[in-house]
């Protein structure tokens, strides 16, 4: 290990003397290009120190895991309590977790986060767990809504292949995380089994155009996303808690593309955001944009003219703007290494005219395609 060692920082130095080599010999030429290839050579030259890992070959027949921003039940229309029924399923199953990578999560109902669980303060709640029968390991659910022991953790620890069933009254009012509950409970957590569960308030929630669901989540796999391959489960690594990814939704850059989230100028926006952990707390952030609404960590007080807001581990927030200017923004952790590095970046496409009096780029800025 001390040789391996000594060697990767034989390799940093002597990238760090030619970056600087590099530096001198760019003086007196064209900046702004010579600037650009320099950082090109320097990113280059670190993933060349870096010890490569060789994982296996990704699974062809991989899932995607990915739970859509916009797929959650809609506000609840009646205002008296009633039993509300829910059934979910752990399963096991190899997911993209990011391009030409693969990695096994373990999961509520195939996706990442599992489903959005929306009931109203005074309902019963029945919950049936169903684990499935080619699972490997055995499985429970704790909600953070629940009152009583374990938060069913106690009552749901279901072998493969079997199911159990308990009923708790919601009655608090609040965005809360579930997640499985086994031994080792911080596995279980960094695999993927994860979700919120909203307890609307009697009056609910002041409506809102737009509705989108979004959790963080670590991931400690061996690799890094540029590494490829089949990448294991790292306990080293969760025990250090430095994962190799934090992300949204379960995979790297998962809201970035087909998943990301899309308003039109003058609608309202909420997003419900949790965060699973196991161990990082998250600084949300939507680069140009001001939470004029927070329900601080998830509870009923309310504050405004928030830039970020901070959620521990274990813990949600619900937050709220209006779309006034068209364009690309950005939800990130601005802990920025998470975001850049690691993955923890999602895009909320905002399409419609441009208001000068708010926002003027004598330049123009890049617009995303309407969609219509």
């Amino acid at each position: 290990m001390g040789k391996r060692f000594a060697a990767w920082i034989a390799g940093a130095v002597a990238a760090l003397a030619l970056a600087v080599g590099l530096a001198a010999w760019i003086s007196g030429q064209n900046r702004n290009e010579e600037i650009e290839d320099l950082a090109w050579e320097v990113e280059n030259l670190a993933r060349t120190v870096r010890p490569q890992k060789e994982f296996g070959t990704p699974r062809t027949d991989a899932a995607d895991i990915r739970h859509s921003p916009a797929d959650l039940p809609g506000p609840i229309e009646r205002r008296g309590p009633e039993r509300v029924k829910v059934e979910l399923e752990t399963v096991e199953l190899d997911g993209v977790l990011a391009d030409g990578t693969t990695y096994t999560y373990w999961t509520f109902n195939g996706t990442v986060p599992g489903p959005f669980i929306r009931v109203r303060v005074g309902d019963t709640v029945e919950l049936t767990l169903k684990n499935a029968e080619d699972s490997g390991n055995i499985h429970s659910i704790d909600l953070h809504a629940v009152t009583g022991p374990g938060g069913g953790a106690m009552s749901t620890q279901v072998a493969p292949g079997e199911r159990k069933t308990f009923t708790f009254k919601a009655m608090n009012p609040g965005l809360y995380i579930y997640h499985c509950a086994s031994p080792h409970i911080p596995t279980h957590i960094a695999q993927g089994m994860y979700g919120l569960i909203l307890v609307e308030p009697e009056e609910g929630l002041p409506p809102v155009d737009r509705e989108f669901y979004v959790m963080q989540g670590e991931v400690y796999a061996a690799g890094r996303h540029t590494d490829g391959g089949h990448q294991p489960f790292d306990g080293d690594l969760m025990f250090r808690e430095q994962p190799n990814y934090v992300v949204f939704n379960g995979a790297f850059q998962a809201l970035t593309g087909d998943q990301r989230m899309t308003a039109r100028v003058g609608e309202r926006i909420r997003l419900f955001v949790g965060n699973a952990g196991p161990n990082l707390a998250s600084s949300l952030h939507v680069i140009g944009e001001i939470f004029d609404v927070v329900y601080v960590e998830g509870g009923t007080d309310v504050i405004h003219n928030i830039g970020a807001t901070l959620i521990p581990a274990g813990g949600a927030v619900i937050v709220e703007f209006t779309a006034e200017v068209p364009g690309r923004y950005q939800l990130l952790d601005h802990s920025i290494s998470r975001a850049v590095d690691k993955g923890a970046i999602a895009f909320i496409d905002v399409y419609g005219d441009v208001d000068p009096e708010i926002f003027h780029d004598p330049a123009g800025h890049p617009m995303p395609e309407d969609e219509g």
